[in-house]
Protein backbone atom coordinates (compact mmCIF):
# COMPACT_ATOMS: atom_id res chain seq x y z
CA UNK A 1 0.00 0.00 0.00
CA UNK A 2 2.81 2.41 0.86
CA UNK A 3 4.43 1.73 -2.52
CA UNK A 4 1.24 2.75 -4.33
CA UNK A 5 0.92 5.97 -2.32
CA UNK A 6 4.55 6.90 -2.96
CA UNK A 7 4.11 6.23 -6.68
CA UNK A 8 1.07 8.51 -6.86
CA UNK A 9 2.68 11.27 -4.82
CA UNK A 10 5.65 11.27 -7.23
CA UNK A 11 3.26 11.17 -10.19
CA UNK A 12 1.31 14.18 -8.86
CA UNK A 13 4.59 16.03 -8.26
CA UNK A 14 5.58 15.54 -11.92
CA UNK A 15 2.15 16.69 -13.09
CA UNK A 16 2.32 19.83 -10.90
CA UNK A 17 5.76 20.67 -12.33
CA UNK A 18 4.36 20.32 -15.86
CA UNK A 19 1.38 22.53 -15.01
CA UNK A 20 3.63 25.19 -13.45
CA UNK A 21 5.86 25.30 -16.55
CA UNK A 22 2.78 25.36 -18.78
CA UNK A 23 1.36 28.31 -16.81
CA UNK A 24 4.62 30.28 -16.87
CA UNK A 25 5.14 29.79 -20.60
CA UNK A 26 1.56 30.40 -21.75
CA UNK A 27 0.26 32.98 -19.27
CA UNK A 28 3.51 34.48 -18.02
CA UNK A 29 5.49 34.82 -21.24
CA UNK A 30 2.48 35.03 -23.56
CA UNK A 31 0.48 37.63 -21.61
CA UNK A 32 2.11 39.13 -18.52
CA UNK A 33 5.66 39.58 -19.79
CA UNK A 34 4.83 40.25 -23.43
CA UNK A 35 5.87 43.93 -23.36
CA UNK A 36 9.37 43.40 -21.88
CA UNK A 37 9.90 40.40 -24.16
CA UNK A 38 8.89 42.42 -27.22
CA UNK A 39 12.04 44.52 -26.72
CA UNK A 40 13.98 41.44 -27.90
CA UNK A 41 13.75 40.28 -31.51
CA UNK A 42 14.22 36.77 -32.94
CA UNK A 43 14.24 36.32 -36.70
CA UNK A 44 12.59 39.68 -37.21
CA UNK A 45 9.74 38.92 -34.80
CA UNK A 46 9.28 40.32 -31.32
CA UNK A 47 10.03 37.71 -28.65
CA UNK A 48 6.70 38.25 -26.85
CA UNK A 49 4.80 37.59 -30.07
CA UNK A 50 7.04 34.59 -30.82
CA UNK A 51 6.33 33.05 -27.39
CA UNK A 52 2.60 33.55 -27.80
CA UNK A 53 2.56 32.02 -31.29
CA UNK A 54 5.46 29.55 -31.52
CA UNK A 55 7.42 29.28 -28.29
CA UNK A 56 4.52 28.03 -26.22
CA UNK A 57 3.90 25.22 -28.72
CA UNK A 58 7.55 24.14 -28.56
CA UNK A 59 7.47 24.27 -24.76
CA UNK A 60 4.31 22.15 -24.68
CA UNK A 61 5.85 19.57 -27.00
CA UNK A 62 8.94 19.49 -24.82
CA UNK A 63 6.73 18.97 -21.76
CA UNK A 64 5.00 16.01 -23.40
CA UNK A 65 8.31 14.26 -24.07
CA UNK A 66 9.72 15.15 -20.65
CA UNK A 67 6.59 13.85 -18.92
CA UNK A 68 6.73 10.60 -20.90
CA UNK A 69 10.38 10.12 -20.02
CA UNK A 70 9.83 10.81 -16.31
CA UNK A 71 6.80 8.51 -16.15
CA UNK A 72 8.68 5.68 -17.87
CA UNK A 73 11.43 5.98 -15.26
CA UNK A 74 8.85 6.11 -12.46
CA UNK A 75 7.00 3.05 -13.81
CA UNK A 76 10.23 1.09 -14.03
CA UNK A 77 11.26 2.15 -10.51
CA UNK A 78 7.97 0.99 -8.97
CA UNK A 79 7.58 -2.11 -11.16
CA UNK A 80 10.90 -3.41 -9.81
CA UNK A 81 9.81 -2.71 -6.24
CA UNK A 82 6.52 -4.58 -6.60
CA UNK A 83 8.12 -7.88 -7.65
Amino acid sequence: MENKETYWSENIRIILICLAIWFVVSFGFGLLLVEPLNAISIGGYKLGFWFAQQGAIYAFLGLIFWYGHKMNKLDIKYAEGSK
